[in-house]
């Protein structure tokens, strides 16, 4: 697999300064591997902490139960969906898959035009702020949202991209993100969840703010 990695800075969160980091065109076996040695002890850590604590299990993160291996195996390789992963320090801090054929607009004044659409999007569970106090690493999101725009552009698109929201990312999408929220979708296989879209002008206002909140 030929990969292609771009300069991107972090910010780390106990040192108070960016650090550089690379931004992948793909998830390989080295994310896939991170994940499995690296993410899923610390998330189970975490989530021994919160129910020691008694954190209702409604707010526990509601993407702990993603399958990543299995979710490369369904879906990347195939050129509808291409995938993007972020390394510091050569280690998998997040991933994206999305898709980039088959979703349409809904927003009224571009319905029916093609978007990106973002099928999976995660960090690392040491860059959660809802995990670990402080996080290590800001900027995750941003990054690979602004890697979905540039995909929506690579494609055409001119940085439309559209996503439904697990309910704990509903604020980072509508505030951070400065999408459109068109409510609750009321197809069974997506709610209770809400459907996000960006248009350009929102994905160019994005980009020139640097995706700081």
């Amino acid at each position: 697999m030929n990969v292609t990695a771009s300069p991107v800075f972090l910010w780390n969160v106990e040192r108070g300064e960016a650090e550089a980091a690379e931004l992948w065109d793909a998830i390989t076996e080295q994310q896939l591997a991170d994940w499995e040695a690296e993410w899923i002890p610390e998330l189970f850590k975490a989530l021994q902490r919160l129910r020691r604590a008694g954190v209702p299990r409604l707010a526990w993160p509601q993407s702990r139960h993603w399958d990543w291996r299995k979710k490369t195996a369904a879906l990347t390789g195939m050129l509808a969906h291409p995938s993007f992963s972020i390394v510091c320090r050569g280690l998998t801090q997040g991933m994206m898959i999305v898709d980039n054929t088959t979703k349409r607009c809904r927003l009224t004044d571009q319905v029916g035009k093609n978007l990106v659409y973002v099928e999976y999007v995660e960090n690392a569970p040491w860059n959660r702020k809802e995990l670990f106090d402080p996080p290590r690493y800001r900027g995750i999101g941003t990054l690979l949202m602004r890697a979905a725009i540039e995909a929506s552009r690579q494609e055409g698109f001119k940085g439309r991209i559209g996503l439904h929201s697990l309910p704990q990312a509903d604020v980072f999408y509508a505030k951070t993100c400065g999408m459109t929220d068109l409510g609750v979708d009321p197809d069974p296989d997506y709610s209770p969840m809400h459907y996000f879209e960006m248009t350009q002008e929102q994905s160019e206002a994005f980009v020139a703010k640097g995706g700081k909140s």
